[in-house]
């Protein structure tokens, strides 16, 4: 456990949204935050005393970026893990450790682990080209997953007929079966380095329709009591055997027969739980500085129902970001908007997100449609 957190350097590899909210999470530790990223306007930097702009993949950068600090720990899994190896050797804590991260960062190895635990996910086949992917025509319809690089919906295409087949990535990958699912749900969970675990109750996610990124995402999610407790359940029993320090999300598929699936985890701050920075006692994002500094885990109960929507650019536009409708949205009650300080806006990019906090279901669901078609982000 660390005390002298005043003193503390605590470096973040990746300069995004979700490493400019750990930041903002952080402020009232009076922790020192480093940053690296490649984008010199990354939406962290303002939020940093140092800022280092350099390429998270290339061992150097990322060597010397991590030799100043007590701590590191990521917010993209795209980084270099041979130097976070190296950085453990001269003393750096580094969590989540680089082994979770190398093996998270490729899902052919992800999906590998789940079999070998015994936890339940779609049956697959490890590709290593687009031929591997024609050649399993028969199987169709599937999924076509990248093993590394995919990201915010990046790297992940359906397969429904032979015609689609030419569309398959030429790199190493994984098949997966198409699971008919009822629903997609989330649960996130910590592991300090004392081995104690606590899990956030599980949220709904509706996935945007060509982009498959969360589109918005409803907390409790509608599930029966045994659902949620099996989702618990795995996902404890995942970060258990990954010894894992830090936070990790469990995306996974709800069957009609009451089976629940493990898609993929992510060993960050995550989209699906944007919302606990409103509706819950600890958020997201204080929960996973407390795992990684070894400090007790927070009450992770809903103070409310709540939602939240992801805040997209406009399909067509491309530029100096103009969010339409802001005024209205924010004269809602219990409607919260996070803007992430990116300039520019292109189709389909994260530029913030929404959340919504109501006693009611209905009036969630309401505000939620509101928020969608009155909010954009055009140039």
């Amino acid at each position: 456990m660390i005390n002298n957190l005043h003193t503390l350097t605590l470096g973040i590899l990746g300069g995004g949204q979700l490493g400019r909210m750990l930041v903002k999470a952080g402020s009232d530790y009076g922790i020192h935050f480093k940053a690296i990223d490649p984008a010199a306007a990354a939406p962290i930097r303002p939020f940093v005393a140092s800022f280092t702009q350099g390429d998270l993949t290339n061992y150097l950068d990322v060597l010397h970026f991590g030799q100043h600090c007590d701590v590191l720990t990521i917010e993209i899994e795209n980084v270099n893990t041979d130097a976070l190896v190296e950085l453990e050797k001269k003393g750096v804590k580094v969590y989540p450790q680089p082994a979770v991260i190398e093996l998270i960062k490729d899902k052919a190895k992800q999906k590998q682990f789940y079999q070998l635990h015994g936890i339940p996910t779609a049956p697959f086949t490890l590709v290593k080209n687009k031929q591997d992917v024609k050649a399993l025509h028969t199987k169709l319809p599937f999924v076509n997953k990248l093993a590394q690089e995919g990201y915010d919906g990046r790297g992940v295409q359906v397969m429904r007929t032979a015609k689609d087949l030419e569309k398959a990535f030429d790199a190493a990958g994984i098949v997966e079966d198409l699971i008919p699912f009822e629903k997609e749900i989330a649960v996130l969970v910590a592991r300090n380095s004392q081995g104690d675990i606590s899990t956030f109750p599980a949220v709904e996610l509706v996935f945007h329709p060509e982009h498959n990124l969360v589109e918005y995402l409803f907390s409790p999610a509608s599930i029966s009591q045994n659902i949620a407790a099996q989702a618990d359940d795995l996902a404890k029993n995942i970060i258990e055997k990954l010894q894992m320090t830090g936070l990790l999300a469990v995306e996974m598929f709800v069957t009609s027969a009451g089976d629940v699936l493990v898609n993929e985890v992510a060993p960050r701050p995550h989209n699906s739980g944007h919302q606990t920075i409103e509706a819950n006692i600890t958020s997201q994002y204080e929960q996973h500085l407390r795992a990684v500094l070894g400090l007790p885990l927070g009450a992770t109960q809903a103070l409310t129902p709540s939602a939240m929507v992801n805040l997209l650019g406009e399909p067509g536009f491309t530029g100096k970001a103009v969010y339409e409708g802001l005024k209205e949205v924010m004269a809602e009650e219990g409607v919260h908007v996070h803007l992430y300080g990116k300039a520019e806006t292109r189709p389909f990019r994260k530029m913030g997100h929404v959340t919504i906090t109501s006693m009611g279901i209905e009036e969630l669901k309401r505000k939620v449609n509101f928020v969608k078609h009155t909010l954009k982000v055009k140039a």
